[in-house]
């Protein structure tokens, strides 16, 4: 090493680990992320996606003029059905899934056999195009219809006839659904930004309830209790309270673009807690996928598709999802269920089979078992668990301490020192309540008696105080006369008092010169 060159060694600070781009997944986001997704291509755009209401839940998908249905097992096509002049624009089966409706753009609306897939019933009355067909869950044997003609109507399908219209909508009418407790009851959405109750035992086309989305409604579905619906529109998915005469619940502004399409799904039934609970699925033109807990209100899972999205489906069984975009790609994803679901779908579906017997017992974690002292704080209790919740102490002011001593005086001369006349007067009021404040004016002391002085020269005058403190005032000065006579101090406030009551005397005449004044006038104004 050369002369005159120092080396030098400088302390190396150790690399920070990095942090995980992605947030750590909350269980239910789990259960969402469990779905494997799968492309169905080579189709156009699909506006409806509909799922048989039986098992083995085939959907049927809406795409340019054919409507194919699908197999929610194996997610290939079953069959096709491509007797439409238009395109394809929604699709409904019945509630036992021996029908299926759908309707075109060319106005018409067609029923079908959902097994063979021949056609039924033709339903031609609507001059615009159809958006929106509809079987009632609880009813087989009527339809509902709407579409740009701003027309909603009743149909009954075995005489193909119209049964009811419903004019109240003054835009186009794009979705609508049945209530899942009344068959008489259902809602429609158009583009006017309203959400109409209809009852179809009221014949003047009024509807019962109405709620106003603030933008054009995309779709409109019932909540499985029948008193709540959930609209779509903008980019905002709203909860309404119908019992409660159309009350906004809730708004969620999650999406970035428009929200088109809306769905309520129900958790599978190995999910712990959440397990069998309904979540609000929403899909929009951002791409997104929100699901939505309105127990809770919030978002408890979102992802990201690579095209605007269309519309959404949720197989009743929990087992499928699939998406319909603008592109013409189907997501459909599937869940792998675990053996013990499997086994509760075998069962039920065997006619003959032996009941499993329960276990009564609950398995409990005692203090011999290691398991029960690696329970963390974050254990929640279980539904058998009884809570012991300690009760929050109340914080008591001296004065209300005093009170509840029966120390009367002392309470009066505690609240007066305070300097809150809010709190004097309420105290002042329970004194009068125990027929108590005479007797402690009377006992209180000169120094103490200035306070009370001081008090009442800035209060009394008051509106919000002067009808009880001018009634005391007047007592003060009879029940204690002696004892101001007696002190400068006392005679001062006593001064300053009635310079405060004639100055008030002053402005009230004021008042009242001006109100005589003005009283006239506004006579003549009003002739």
């Amino acid at each position: 090493m050369e002369e005159g060159k120092v080396e030098r060694r400088f302390r190396v600070k150790p690399k920070l680990k990095s942090k995980a781009r992605n947030p750590k997944q909350t269980p239910e986001s789990k259960y969402w992320s469990s779905f494997k997704t799968r492309q169905i291509p080579n189709l156009i755009s699909v506006p409806s996606l509909t799922f048989s209401p039986t098992p083995p839940h085939s959907f049927a998908a809406a795409h340019s003029a054919t409507l194919t249905l699908f197999s929610s097992q194996t997610l290939s096509p079953t069959a096709t059905i491509s007797s439409f002049s238009d395109a394809v624009s929604c699709a409904s089966f019945r509630s036992d899934a021996l029908l299926l409706a759908a309707s075109d753009l060319s106005g018409l609306v067609q029923v079908f056999d959902a097994k063979s897939r021949t056609p039924l019933r033709r339903l031609r009355s609507h001059t615009r195009p159809v958006r929106f067909v509809h079987f009632p869950i609880l009813d087989k044997l009527h339809l509902i219809s709407a579409g740009d003609d701003a027309l909603v109507k009743f149909w009954d399908v075995a005489e193909e006839a119209s049964v009811a219209e419903f004019i109240g909508h003054k835009d186009y009418v794009r979705c609508g659904d049945s209530s899942p407790v009344n068959s008489d009851v259902f809602i429609t959405g158009s583009y006017d930004h309203v959400v109409k109750l209809w009852d179809v035992r009221v014949r003047d086309s009024k509807s019962s309830v109405q709620v106003n989305h603030g933008a054009p409604v995309e779709d409109a579905v019932f909540l499985p209790s029948g008193g709540m619906v959930a609209t779509a529109g903008g980019n905002s998915v709203k909860l309404w309270d119908l019992i409660g005469g159309g009350r906004l619940l809730f708004s969620m502004e999650s999406h970035n673009k428009t929200v088109t399409s809306l769905c309520v799904g129900r958790i599978g039934n190995d999910f712990g807690e959440e397990s069998n609970q309904f979540r609000i699925m929403s899909v929009g033109l951002d791409g997104y996928l929100k699901v939505f807990d309105y127990g809770s209100f919030k978002v408890t899972h979102s992802m990201r598709f690579p095209a605007p999205l269309l519309s959404v489906g949720y197989s009743p069984d929990c087992s499928t999802r699939v998406i319909g975009t603008s592109n013409g790609v189907i997501y459909a994803s599937k869940r792998k269920m675990k053996e013990s679901e499997k086994e509760k779908k075998i069962e039920s579906s065997s006619f003959w089979r032996v009941a499993p017997v329960e276990r009564t017992e609950k398995s409990v974690l005692r203090p011999s078992h290691f398991r029960y002292f690696q329970r963390g704080q974050g254990e929640k209790p279980s539904a058998g668990d009884y809570l012991v919740m300690k009760p929050k102490k109340v914080k008591l002011a001296e004065h209300d301490k005093l009170l509840n001593k029966f120390e009367h005086a002392e309470a009066l001369v505690s609240v007066l020192e305070s300097k809150n006349p809010e709190n004097v007067l309420a105290v002042m009021e329970e004194l009068v309540a125990r027929k108590k404040l005479l007797k402690c004016v009377s006992n209180l002391g000169v120094e103490k008696l200035e306070l009370l002085m001081v008090f009442l020269h800035k209060y009394c005058t008051m509106p919000r105080y002067s009808s009880l403190l001018m009634g005391l005032t007047k007592k003060v000065l009879e029940m204690r006369a002696d004892d101001i006579r007696a002190s400068q101090a006392l005679k001062s406030h006593v001064r300053n008092l009635k310079r405060s009551v004639e100055e008030e005397i002053r402005v009230q005449q004021s008042l009242q010169e001006i109100q005589g004044i003005i009283s006239p006038l506004l006579k003549i104004a009003g002739r």
